[in-house]
């Protein structure tokens, strides 16, 4: 291999390693996260299914006291994953954005995802098949039932995250100043979007290891499948062309992240995508009287702008306005808005400009 393919396959097994492992902001940009659980008695879904205890686990950044703000992680995440350099690091450090001295930061872990319960727990595929809408029911009661708040500042998500901050905006109008749903659009789940999570999902199913769930040892497929989805539908074209100019380059970042230790659990997997199934919080969007910011990437290939829906969309919304970040080689596709350096001037902007809400 030539030196120039040696030192971008270098920087392409960097970049692969970074977005398997991400790392987390210094503590000492912010306060320590601070961990906790809430339980959740007979919790009815929207399947009509019920979990005797629900349990939603969270992280918290900054003081009770200050002013709050819910930030909302992507599909197989949790509220640890956005506890990195690129968008922690950028925003609540001492005179950024979202300064934990002022502000009273909660990252919970969705339902099905991090320490929150989920069908590995115990249940695998007799857990409750739950939907975004049960997401951001479990979020609203653990904010204002458990942790007492009764109006927060700010309502911020990506990717999942983005899709949950519209159904908060919809759903509890009156509830936040501010919403900024990041990388997701405001309608049904649809096109190459749900195309390739009913991939993931029937992949799974399909795989003989699987055994409806039962499985003695982790199906080949998730990891795969996974690898796959994440490779189709994030990174950029032009960074990953960046990345990867040669065959034998682009060969060595796909084995890297296939041989990657994968720790997830199919079931877990599985459920995590279908969760999106009937997300559409497009009948809403009139309700909402927060302050909208929506940030996408134009080279976001979930949710290509292309399509016009945004466009169309964000004109029923009383007070929304896009911030369409241009796409480059120095961009990741979906990826892009979970790098706050893009957005967070805009952002500051608007939390200093915006009045709050009468409580």
């Amino acid at each position: 291999m030539k030196a120039p393919d040696l030192a971008r396959l270098g920087a392409a097994i960097a970049t692969v390693a970074l977005q398997l492992h991400p790392i987390k902001a210094s503590a000492a940009d912010y306060p320590v996260p601070q961990e906790g659980s809430f339980v959740l008695r007979d919790f009815h879904f929207q399947s009509g299914e019920t979990l005797p205890e629900l349990r939603l686990h969270y992280r918290t950044v900054g003081a009770p006291g200050g002013e709050p703000v819910v930030v909302l992680h992507g599909t197989t995440g949790s509220g640890a994953s956005m506890l990195t350099p690129s968008f922690a690091g950028e925003l609540f450090g001492p005179g950024q954005p979202l300064d934990a001295r002022r502000y009273y930061i909660i990252l919970p872990d969705s339902i099905g995802h991090g320490k929150s319960s989920k069908p590995s727990d115990g249940l695998r595929a007799r857990f409750p098949r739950y939907s975004y809408g049960d997401m951001v029911e479990a979020q609203h009661r653990l904010v204002t039932e458990h942790l007492g708040v009764k109006h927060v500042r700010l309502v911020i998500g990506y990717s999942m995250g983005g899709m949950e901050t519209w159904l908060w905006a919809a759903r509890q109008p009156g509830f936040m100043d501010l919403a900024v749903p990041m990388a997701s659009l405001p309608v049904a789940m649809s096109g190459r979007n749900w195309m390739m999570r009913r991939l993931i999902i029937d992949s799974i199913r399909g795989d003989p290891e699987w055994m409806n769930g039962n499985y003695a040892k982790q199906p080949k497929s998730a990891q795969f499948a996974s690898v796959f989805y994440v490779l189709a539908t994030s990174g950029g074209n032009q960074a990953l062309y960046k990345a990867a100019p040669s065959r034998a380059v682009a060969d060595k970042v796909v084995d890297d992240r296939l041989a990657a230790p994968f720790t997830a659990d199919a079931n877990d997997t599985l459920y995590q995508w279908d969760s999106s199934r009937d997300y559409d919080p497009s009948a809403g969007l009139e309700r909402i009287q927060a302050t909208v910011l929506v940030i996408n990437s134009a080279d976001d290939e979930r949710n290509p702008p292309e399509l016009g829906v945004l466009d169309r969309e964000i004109k029923r919304v009383k007070n929304g306005r896009v911030l369409l970040i241009p796409g480059s080689p120095d961009t990741a596709g979906h990826g892009t808005t979970v790098q706050a350096k893009w957005w967070k001037k805009e952002l500051g902007e608007l939390l200093q400009s915006s009045p709050h809400a009468s409580r």
